[in-house]
């Protein structure tokens, strides 16, 4: 009787002691999950096949996703710039429990009415186009960065020739503000305009004004393979642009911090997330030009230091 006794007490201990390890394991775990904040899933939209261009912009939004707890998914078109696609994009990021979304859009209207007919509606930031209806938008004055590049222009007329006005805006909406204040500013000054709506080869004018970084980069590339030669003027901070606007190729640039601009989307996305949604001031851009591209204020915008 004594050593069945003495049994079921050693059975006993051990079963405490190996509670007692489980609970050891469980509860630290249970305690850390318990203090994490939840992690908020933003889907990100751009209107490009890759991803190559947004890569500051990217380094930006991944900053904030690590502070402010967000994780991110960038999603690239198979067709560049096709709206159907990337409503199709966003509608099955929706469906699939994005939290919010991010966007460079090809057609900021239509991209929200996407929205409003997916099952559930979530916060929406545009990145580089004017705000659409019910969504937050990140970008500069596209009107006010139009004409101060139509000013930087003015600033070497030589009186005679016409002006060709990329139009870009079918597929990237940002566009057609800033041509249009461009042109008026132009217009104004009696110079006269013409637009075209590709990169030509041979533009067969003295002065070439283009409004978005793809369009830039292109319109420089094709100059110097062609060897014409045309005063460019044009939009972005990428290293291609910044190269092209050191060797000459591109007379002035509008430029703003793609890095910021990343960053705030997130914050934007994540602070609508929060029911803390506010009107962000337009991003701040300056026009630069080739010999003012290692002004310290400059290199802030044209080579980012980024961890």
């Amino acid at each position: 009787m004594k050593a069945k006794k003495s049994t079921v007490v050693e059975i006993t201990i051990l079963s405490l002691l190996a509670l007692l390890v489980v609970l050891s394991l469980l509860i630290p775990q249970f305690l850390r999950d318990r203090g994490q904040e939840r992690l908020w899933s933003l889907s990100v939209l751009l209107r490009d096949t890759d991803s190559s261009s947004w890569n500051v912009a990217r380094q930006g939004m991944e900053q904030a996703a690590d502070e402010l707890g967000a994780e991110l998914r960038f999603l690239t078109l198979t067709v560049q710039n096709d709206p159907k696609e990337q409503e199709e994009l966003l509608r099955r990021e929706v469906e699939g429990g994005a939290d919010a979304l991010i966007a460079v859009p090809a057609d900021p209207d239509g991209l929200y009415g996407a929205l409003r007919r997916a099952s559930d509606a979530c916060p929406l930031v545009l990145l580089e186009a004017d705000p659409a209806e019910g969504a937050a938008s990140v970008a500069p004055d596209n009107a006010l960065l139009g004409q101060r590049l139509a000013e930087a222009l003015l600033e070497d007329w030589e009186g005679a020739g016409t002006v060709l006005l990329l139009d870009t805006s079918a597929a990237c909406p940002e566009v057609r503000p800033r041509l249009e204040a461009a042109s008026q500013a132009l217009g104004a000054a009696g110079v006269p305009v013409d637009r075209i709506y590709s990169v030509p080869e041979d533009p067969g004018v003295r002065w070439v004004m283009a409004f978005e970084s793809g369009a830039t980069r292109l319109a420089g590339q094709k100059k110097e393979e062609s060897g014409h030669d045309f005063a460019l003027y044009g939009v972005g901070s990428s290293p291609v642009t910044t190269a092209q606007l050191e060797r000459g190729t591109i007379a002035a640039v509008a430029a703003w911090s793609d890095y910021a601009a990343g960053y705030l989307a997130v914050q934007q996305a994540v602070q609508a997330l929060h029911g803390h949604s506010q009107l962000l001031d337009p991003l701040p851009f300056s026009i630069v030009r080739g010999e003012d591209i290692y002004a310290p204020e400059n290199q802030k915008l044209l080579f980012p230091i980024t961890s």
